[in-house]
């Protein structure tokens, strides 16, 4: 029996998905990367991450790749470490966005995302790898475009929270979620994994059926809905387990990496 071509983009995301719970890329996970890129296939790293967390994956996964960062909106050259592409919710949107959801959901928290930096409201809880920052006056968050906004609600769930956002502002922005907390990551409208992520397919003359794709949360089903291969890994979210082509390892048992070795041998 003959065997298939290898894909040529392998697309991942990387938080749940090809990295590991203490947030580290394994000797085996980049070693399988590696292999990607000396295939001569196209290694796109596609999350929710900002660019500014990408300089510690850049250097495990050794500046293989290019990534999408931002849920679609960055396009961040691991390579060099620059940001290439950006698609942002201008002002206008920002300010009405903020302003309906503040109306309408009591006890939301805002934090923005730009090209570079970010800013947070007092009562918005800072992730693991945010450095302790000062917070902002709620106008100086939408005071210029940004690649993401962030809502976080303390008490409800990110699947509830999310159906919320989307009815009130799902017109104006495009909304996912990530996190198991009610943490909600807003794009510009119809910028989303997979809009970037079929951009990029497309300047190299790829297609669907020719890209394999792995995740592990809600943000990332437009993504692996237009990869011709969809993986979830086994401890990825209900709904994203339920969509998928193929179940592989955990991220802690490098599934990626299972992967691609059998890809790439």
């Amino acid at each position: 029996m003959q065997s298939l071509p290898a894909p040529r983009l392998v697309a991942t995301d990387l938080d749940g998905t090809a990295l590991r719970t203490d947030g580290t890329v394994s000797p085996r996970t980049a070693a399988a990367f590696a292999k990607v890129e000396e295939s001569g296939a196209t290694l796109v790293f596609v999350t929710g991450r900002p660019p500014r967390w990408m300089g510690g994956v850049a250097g495990a996964v050794r500046h293989h790749g290019i990534a999408i960062c931002a849920n679609g909106a960055l396009i961040y050259d691991l390579h060099t470490e620059r940001i290439v592409e950006s698609h942002l919710i201008t002002v206008d949107v920002l300010e009405e966005v903020v302003a309906q959801l503040r109306a309408n959901v009591s006890d939301l928290a805002f934090s923005v995302e730009y090209e570079a930096g970010f800013a947070h409201e007092s009562d918005f809880l800072l992730g693991a790898l945010d450095k302790a920052k000062g917070a902002v006056h709620a106008d100086s968050l939408t005071a210029r475009p940004c690649a993401k906004l962030l809502a976080l609600h303390p008490g409800m769930g990110a699947d509830e929270l999310q159906a919320t956002v989307h009815e009130l502002v799902g017109h104006l922005v495009t909304a996912t979620h990530s996190s198991r907390r009610g943490l909600i990551e807003m794009s510009a409208q119809g910028v989303t994994k997979a809009s970037a992520l079929a951009a990029l397919a497309g300047r190299h003359e790829i297609k669907p059926a020719q890209a394999v794709a792995f995740g592990d949360m809600p943000n990332d089903l437009p993504m692996l809905s237009w990869a011709g291969t969809s993986y979830a890994v086994a401890n990825a979210h209900p709904d994203v387990l339920a969509a998928v082509d193929h179940v592989t390892g955990t991220n802690d048992d490098d599934g990626v990496a299972q992967v691609i070795e059998k890809l790439y041998r």
